[in-house]
């Protein structure tokens, strides 16, 4: 009895020793990125899901009503794939994007004559296929909506935050495309007039966040007193700064104001994030709908991960944020199929497209697989 209470007991602490070996292993790959393989084996997975559930890119999207497929959730989607592209040249991506472009005839939601930001966002795609190919048809449309909005004086366009993301690239593109430096004046005008003008101005300076709108411009707080800031508003901005940096040429005007801007919300979402890795929806009231949200996580992701990448962030402090939030997406929010979970419905405060759970639907699913393919493939660029 002695011999095998001895035997037993030697079973158990093996059998525990390996089982705090394994939490160590575990422990040791939550804190670094996977392999590069395992990352472009992700991105697939999940691109393949929506490719594969919305086989003609053409089709309407019908939620509470139909719309047309070019509008700015599906062209989000398309700024993901075409990095996707960039970082993996298949064949099937390119072509499902000229497909997409096709289907609209290249065109804008509303037309050249729209002034909405939302409506201009199929424009980054439609630029970047005329790059790759230089068919004019492909941009003829944007460039004349942007044409008019270049020439005339109006500047007062971009009254939610969200618009930031959905046109500063158009114009940044335009720009470079055409080597004028009027494109970037422009894109200044609507930017500082968000940024200071609107609703008294969408920028907080002293948190280095954005009022997602003027409807949540002070006097308005969240349930805890706090400021309202939206998680995935503030990533937009984030990414929209993020993405022109990288598209402007070094000495285009206004860079330091957009670069300062940049590093000053870096330094104020580093320590907002959860112990997941995730975000919160409202970034100063964690109570207030608070839980895992994969859309703002990714756009912060992608940004963050751009600013190491490009020498602008100190890879010691947030290169470490930037692992905790892909794992983090990974782990709990990515379905074994390729459906991304926790991700927050179209809205503009956390009370919208609720509840935001592992297997919640929300109205688009478009938008927030972009967001995570402009994450995932700005990681691949670190190992």
């Amino acid at each position: 009895m002695i011999h095998r209470a001895i035997l037993l007991r030697n079973v158990f602490l093996i059998g525990l020793v390996a089982c705090v070996g394994v939490s160590c292993a575990a422990s040791k790959v939550k804190g670094r990125l996977p392999e590069k393989e395992e990352i472009l084996k992700t991105l697939t997975l999940a691109n393949n899901y929506f490719m594969q559930k919305w086989p003609d890119p053409g089709k309407a999207i019908t939620t509470n009503k139909t719309r047309p497929s070019n509008i700015w959730t599906r062209a989000v989607y398309y700024e993901g794939l075409m990095a996707l592209y960039e970082a993996d040249p298949q064949q099937r991506y390119y072509d499902y994007a000229v497909e997409w472009g096709e289907k609209h005839n290249w065109g804008l939601r509303d037309g050249v004559e729209t002034r909405n930001a939302d409506n201009q966002a199929a424009g980054q795609t439609y630029i970047d296929l005329y790059n790759m190919e230089q068919k004019p048809e492909r941009i003829q449309a944007i460039k004349a909506s942007i044409d008019n909005m270049v020439n005339s004086e109006k500047a007062d366009d971009w009254d939610w935050i969200d618009a930031l993301q959905m046109a500063m690239p158009v114009y940044a593109k335009l720009g470079v495309l055409y080597n004028d430096n009027a494109y970037y004046e422009k894109m200044y005008d609507l930017f500082h007039a968000s940024k200071t003008e609107i609703g008294g101005g969408l920028y907080n300076p002293e948190d280095g966040l954005w009022w997602r709108d003027a409807d949540f411009v002070p006097p308005y707080t969240e349930p805890n007193g706090e400021d309202s800031y939206w998680s995935r508003g503030n990533g937009w901005v984030a990414a929209a700064l993020a993405r022109v940096l990288d598209i402007m040429p070094k000495d285009a005007p206004h860079r330091e104001e957009y670069e300062k801007t940049y590093l000053e919300m870096m330094e104020a979402l580093a320590p907002l994030q959860r112990e997941d890795g995730f975000w919160n929806v409202s970034l100063h009231d964690p109570g207030h709908f608070g839980g895992k949200e994969t859309s703002g996580t990714a756009l912060f992701t992608y940004s963050m991960a751009w600013g190491v990448n490009n020498g602008l962030l100190d890879a010691g402090k947030y290169k470490p944020v930037v692992v905790k939030a892909w794992n983090g997406m990974v782990t709990d929010a990515l379905h074994p199929d390729g459906f991304l979970g926790y991700l927050q419905g179209t809205g503009k405060e956390p009370k919208d497209g609720q509840p935001v759970t592992y297997n919640s639907q929300p109205d688009f699913e478009d938008y927030g697989l972009g967001c995570f393919l402009l994450a995932g493939t700005e990681i691949l660029k670190m190992k």
